[in-house]
């Protein structure tokens, strides 16, 4: 009898802690669903940037819908992008990076033309996959080697090289300014990529400000973007809207420039 009772007490101890561990465990679940639900992360919310070129992207596609009234809004857009200053005979011709070929060939132009007998091109710090080519002893050739070496086939032999470490348009002028004092240059033709040769004006006028030279932007022009018809192509869409975001935003960061 005594066994027995022993038995229902020790079976009874089992259930009850049994049931304990159940409901703690249950606590410990109600509490880490708790948790999950006050520590997961909303949605992923779309970025500004996202949704102003989304915005510009239906506006086109609605003008485009009614030639008669968008062509002329659209082609006054892409020509917002595009500066094309006159030029004058200068010390230097100078060749934005993101000009590529089409900016040596307009470098060409000009030295035939008689502006300047002398051009110079940035360097092109590497990054990413250049590294890793460097890295295994495989030739690299960078942005200005190959722009180097399309002047040489269009004629062009007095080529120099500006040192860059910061890649971009504010990095170009922000070099530009002091190696032109270093140099006594009094006077440049800044050829830019034409989609976005308005807003180099705006970064060349602010971080040329308190030097001596005389810089003027000439816009290439042997470069796929057609500010006339840039509505047309996939390519031409694309580069409109991120280029007329960029000067969008300069505008409002910086009004004065």
């Amino acid at each position: 009898m005594v066994v027995r009772n022993s038995r229902f007490n020790l079976r009874s101890r089992v259930v009850k802690s049994s049931q304990l561990g159940s409901a703690r465990t249950s606590e410990a679940g109600a509490a880490e669903i708790h948790v999950i639900e006050r520590t997961e992360k909303p949605k992923s919310v779309a970025r500004p940037r996202s949704v102003v070129m989304i915005a510009i992207a239906l506006a086109a596609a609605v003008l485009v819908a009614v030639p008669s009234v968008g062509e002329p809004i659209l082609r006054a857009i892409g020509r917002v992008l595009v500066l094309d200053e006159p030029v004058t005979p200068v010390d230097m011709i100078v060749i934005s990076p993101d000009s590529g070929g089409a900016g040596a060939l307009q470098a060409a132009d000009l030295v035939h033309g008689g502006i300047a007998s002398r051009v110079a091109v940035f360097t092109d710090p590497p990054s990413g996959e250049d590294l890793e080519f460097i890295r295994r002893g495989l030739p690299y050739e960078d942005l200005a080697a190959r722009q180097i070496r399309q002047l040489g086939w269009l004629g062009v032999t007095d080529v120099l090289k500006i040192p860059r470490s910061q890649a971009g348009s504010e990095g170009e002028s922000q070099v530009l300014a002091p190696w032109c004092d270093q140099y006594a240059i009094r006077s440049v033709v800044f050829v830019a990529a034409r989609d976005h040769s308005r807003r180099i004006r705006r970064v060349l006028n602010r971080d040329m400000k308190g030097h001596t030279t005389r810089v003027m932007v000439q816009a290439e022009r042997y470069s796929g973007f057609d500010p006339d018809r840039w509505w047309e192509t996939r390519s031409g869409i694309r580069t409109a809207i991120i280029e007329f975001e960029k000067l969008v935003l300069d505008v409002v960061l910086h009004p004065f420039s």
